[in-house]
């Protein structure tokens, strides 16, 4: 099954509002010519309803950074689903390593998000990975696949593939400049695809799209997306020049994957 790959930009805590209507503007006449690829921007809850409306019409996802898996209620400082659908968002990304590791999100809470995001319309975005202390001990495996256990324990059974992404960023490579080899990203990514197909089956699997995150930019990415089993990226310091973004789309748009209809 061709599966339609994803560049997605995650600004973290970056740009004010006039700085992303400025980054929008120059990106959507470029996001035209991207045929065959999803293209999301993750950007600040200040920043969002300004985003949302600029893409409004059209092929770019505007994303939040985070949400609590609740509809309302006492939780000072928290957003809720309903809110970001308000605003015309259209996808989260759920559990990444620094919500895990500066706020201390656990695995239940990731799957109890993720469950939320699926229900309320929203395309979760489940970052998964480990820490190089981690995979110096051999038990990057053990990480990863518990953390995707964990989030498929709360997902329905009837939902498909096509309604989750998983984006593997390896702790180690995130904001540090060192990237996993290509064949690093192809051997967990295909373990993570194997689980899936053990766990859920061939349809969920093949249709499941999984993302790399970790310093990917211009100069890796060619070998990158390359690989079987990489179906494009969560990008996050190369993502917060315009120019440098676009470069990612534009590879990813010419490589060689079957591309969905």
């Amino acid at each position: 099954m061709a599966r339609k790959p994803m560049m997605a930009a995650n600004w973290k805590m970056n740009k004010t509002v006039r700085e992303a209507q400025d980054y929008v503007a120059a990106l959507l006449p470029r996001a035209e010519d991207s045929e065959g690829v999803d293209i999301a921007v993750f950007v600040p809850f200040t920043c969002l309803h300004e985003v949302a409306r600029m893409v409004e019409d059209s092929d770019v996802v505007a994303g939040a950074q985070n949400f609590y898996p609740e509809d309302s209620g006492s939780y000072t400082g928290e957003v809720s689903a309903p809110m970001l659908l308000d605003l015309g968002v259209g996808a989260v990304v759920v559990g990444h390593s620094e919500r895990r590791e500066i706020f201390g999100e656990d695995d239940e809470l990731v799957a109890r998000k993720t469950a939320k995001a699926i229900e309320s319309g929203l395309l979760p975005v489940v970052c998964i990975g480990e820490t190089k202390e981690e995979r110096d001990g051999g038990q990057m495996w053990d990480k990863v696949s518990g953390q995707v256990k964990r989030v498929l324990e709360e997902v329905p059974d009837d939902v498909g593939g096509e309604q989750i992404v998983f984006a593997y960023e390896p702790i180690w490579a995130i904001g540090t400049g060192d990237t996993a080899s290509p064949e690093d990203a192809q051997d967990a990514i295909g373990q993570i695809r194997d689980l899936l197909r053990d766990l859920k089956g061939d349809g969920f699997a093949d249709s499941v799209r999984i993302l790399y995150g970790g310093s990917m930019k211009p100069e890796n990415v060619d070998e990158i997306i390359a690989q079987e089993d990489v179906d494009g990226g969560l990008v996050g310091g190369a993502s917060l020049d315009v120019e440098s973004f676009t470069a990612l789309i534009g590879a990813t748009q010419g490589s060689d994957w079957p591309v969905a209809e």
